[in-house]
């Protein structure tokens, strides 16, 4: 995946759990998140948009996710595997001109 900043970041966490944060160069207890109710399905490119604008964060023009996999054991082929994706955003100020 890219390391351009800002970089909105998808995961699914345990139980169904999928998160959308806001990266960027600072500490991570200051990055924006949001949170939708546990479920199996990936969040929808409509729903991952809207919850970058409740954010403050637009998509980059002509940015795309990115897909990876990460699992609980790299050695066991069998573990859990987690889902992330990112993209490059940028606040919505930089968007009005």
């Amino acid at each position: 995946m890219s390391t351009q900043w800002p970089r909105a970041i998808l995961s699914e966490r345990l139980a169904g759990e999928w998160r959308l944060v806001v990266t960027f160069p600072g500490r991570c207890s200051q990055w924006p998140e949001y949170r939708w109710q546990p479920t199996h399905e990936v969040p929808t490119i409509a729903a991952r948009k809207q919850a970058l604008a409740e954010l403050g964060y637009d998509v980059l023009p002509g940015a795309q996710w990115e897909w990876d996999e990460d699992s609980d054991d790299p050695d066991d082929p069998t573990s859990r595997v987690w889902l992330l994706a990112g993209i490059a955003v940028r606040p919505v100020s930089e968007v009005i001109s």
